[in-house]
């Protein structure tokens, strides 16, 4: 019984580290930054910097 008890209190301590070390396992985190550029500038998408526009 006490053995049940123990690994029950041990199952119960660890699952939020796994669920949160699992939290991260797929995601590419630089698609989830958000990015906001100054007045004027806008968003490179190629090397995910702010720029001055262009003119065509």
């Amino acid at each position: 019984m006490i053995l049940k008890t123990l690994l029950a209190a041990s199952v119960l301590a660890l699952a939020p580290t796994f669920a949160v070390a699992s939290g991260c396992a797929g995601y590419d985190h630089k698609q989830q930054a958000s990015i906001s550029c100054a007045d004027g500038m806008i968003l490179d998408n190629a090397t995910g910097t702010c720029v001055a526009p262009t003119t065509s």
